[in-house]
């Protein structure tokens, strides 16, 4: 069945475009929005209007959304290891090397498979193709991904992360000796004009991106570091780091010389979301989840002279499977 959003315009958004306000009231992407106003399923009263429409204060504005179509995602039993869990939001505990949702030419293994298989319920949340999901996390990327379990769970987490109220703590081995124990890193990033598959921070049409990071502990060639991205970039923290002389040990893609120089056999980016803290949904309490850094972090560790033992304890408090 179609699903009707009935969306009404308060004081602080009169005047902005009709595209604009439902972006920031629905929690829907830019693009399903346009689409919607093409398809006509989007009206004030009895007309439709245009994405450059003005809105007014008071104005209903009415959004059908089609019946979801069938995403052809096969339900699969991959274990999932959680964080945290209510009837809103799960956080799930990613291990490295798992794909979070589908995409070209791989409709299998990913997280999303394993949430369809553990939690039918969520299909369609969100969207067809990624379900639950309001964010992502590289592949070779560990730690905390946060999932919503309802539509309106869905709605408000999106808006956070674009109002950026969603801490975000990462933890990674870079290359190299950090001499300042903090630092923040302001560089735009943009996609690379030569290669659209790579981000860069020297190109024409780079987006504002914030990282701030804090040493933990240092060894003769590399630093433990913990990071903290206030805006949300793609490969943000990774193109960052690099960009500083520090790049991620492991990382394939922005590692360079000192990826293909590393004297340590690092199957993937040493990089760990640690931390999240967002406001519930529905409670309004603030919630935090913390994941362990998983074994092959912990080798890599051992092997280059960082005992986490001597950090902050959550470093070591891994399964040992």
């Amino acid at each position: 069945m179609a699903e009707i959003r009935v969306y009404e315009v308060p004081l602080g958004e009169s005047g902005h475009r009709l595209d604009q306000f439902l972006v920031r009231s629905s929690g829907l992407s830019r693009a399903a929005i346009q689409h919607l106003i093409h398809q006509e399923r989007v009206r004030i009263g009895d007309h439709p209007r245009k994405a450059s429409y003005r809105v007014r204060t008071r104005e209903r504005v009415i959004v059908t959304l089609p019946p979801p179509e069938p995403s052809g995602i096969e339900p699969e039993p991959i274990p999932l290891v959680l964080l945290y869990e209510d009837d809103d939001v799960l956080v799930v505990n990613k291990p490295p090397g798992l794909l979070v949702h589908p995409g070209a030419g791989r409709r299998r293994g990913t997280i999303v498979n394993a949430l369809l298989y553990h939690y039918p319920g969520i299909s369609g949340i969100g969207g067809v193709e990624r379900p639950g999901i309001v964010h992502r996390l590289d592949k070779e990327t560990s730690g905390c991904l946060m999932v919503a379990k309802t539509e309106v769970a869905h709605q408000v987490l999106t808006r956070q992360f674009q109002t950026r109220q969603v801490e975000k703590t990462y933890l990674a081995l870079v290359h190299g000796s950090v001499r300042a124990g903090r630092g923040k890193i302001t560089l735009p990033i943009g996609r690379r004009e030569r290669d659209r598959k790579r981000m860069g921070v020297r190109t024409k049409k780079g987006r504002e991106a914030e990282t701030t990071y804090q040493v933990l502990q240092s060894a003769s060639e590399c630093t433990l570091v913990e990071i903290m991205p206030t805006t949300g970039r793609t490969h943000q923290i990774r193109v960052h780091l690099a960009a500083i002389g520090h790049p991620v040990v492991g990382d394939k893609v922005y590692g360079g010389r000192r990826h293909r120089k590393s004297q340590w056999n690092v199957a993937r980016q040493l990089l760990h979301a640690w931390k999240i803290a967002f406001t519930h949904p529905r409670t309004g309490e603030r919630v935090e989840s913390t994941a362990p850094l998983p074994l092959d972090f912990h080798e890599i560790l051992r092997q280059v002279g960082i005992y986490p033992s001597k950090g902050p304890r959550v470093l070591y408090e891994d399964r040992m499977a």
